[in-house]
């Protein structure tokens, strides 16, 4: 099956930031969370997707198409939504849907309708009446009503209030249903990502941390509670990330845990308090911080 994102060896170099090469794919059917700091290179790389920027290095194929020579042939089925995107500030809501419908023929007026519903919006309401909840509903209306084939979104929750944040993930959920529907979500909301996302990538510093599935990524990550032995001696623990200790307690952190490592530990002499999961915001930063403590950064 033919991906439908696929970067190889991307960068792209301005005079303070620097996005190093950096290779992604993304399936059919995927919905992919991006995670970065402000400043980390996820707009950077949304626009390198979109052909809004040259990469300096490496390729690019959406939907099968070579960006950003074929850009106009991808830009038909890919659907973008981002804080900063604008409206016609003088226009009604109802004149931004007829004129998106009058370019992409495959506007589902039965679905506009029930967003306009669903988001509380009315069709004689003028952009810049909005409030900035109800213009990013606006925006994502104007977006999903195409029925794109890949759905890029930048930060589309950033500085809404928590009711306008549910409401704009409830509609993304019942999009990835879609198993026809490939998403990639760039946000600094990680509870946003673990609600919705099947894959996470970590972005920090124009580097690619990690990429990996979901669910597995969040069981690998441990953070485990011990009282060592009289001779203080801990055996060596795959991924271990961070050790604290204190006298005969001790706090491990590792991204590798399997079931097998409490009895290893107890056979050691190792008792083991407590096993805790991470959230993936702890286990973004630790990422992060090794990462940057591995560069010497």
């Amino acid at each position: 099956m033919e991906a439908a994102l696929e970067l190889q060896g991307v960068s792209k170099r301005y005079r303070y930031f620097s996005l190093e090469p950096l290779s992604l794919s993304l399936q059919p059917g995927q919905i992919l969370g991006l995670v970065g700091p402000a400043g980390a290179g996820k707009s950077t790389l949304l626009r390198l997707i979109l052909g809004l920027v040259h990469a300096d290095a490496g390729q690019i194929r959406v939907l099968g198409q070579p960006m950003p020579t074929a850009q106009a042939l991808a830009k038909a089925d890919v659907g973008y939504v981002s804080r900063d995107m604008g409206l016609f500030g003088s226009a009604t809501l109802d004149w931004h849907m007829r004129w998106v419908a009058s370019i992409y023929p495959g506007w589902d007026e039965a679905l506009a309708q029930r967003l306009l519903k669903h988001f509380a919006l009315h069709p004689g309401q003028r952009a810049r009446q909005l409030s900035s909840g109800e213009r990013m509903k606006a925006l994502l209306l104007l977006t999903l009503a195409r029925r794109p084939r890949l759905l890029l979104l930048d930060e589309p929750t950033s500085g809404l209030d928590p009711v306008a944040r549910q409401e704009i993930l409830g509609e993304l959920l019942a999009v990835v249903e879609d198993p026809a529907r490939t998403v990639l979500l760039s946000s600094h909301h990680t509870q946003d990502i673990e609600r919705i996302c099947d894959r996470i990538a970590f972005l920090d510093r124009g580097r690619l941390v990690a990429d990996d599935d979901t669910d597995s990524y969040l069981q690998r990550w441990r953070r485990l509670s011990l009282d060592l032995p009289v001779d203080g001696v801990l055996p060596d623990v795959a991924g271990t990330v961070e050790l604290r200790r204190d006298g005969r307690s001790a706090v491990l952190l590792t991204a590798d845990y399997q079931p097998t490592l409490e009895a290893a530990l107890s056979a050691a002499g190792i008792t083991v308090h407590q096993s805790q999961r991470l959230t993936l915001e702890e286990i973004f930063v630790a990422s992060v911080m090794q990462h940057r403590q591995e560069r010497g950064e």
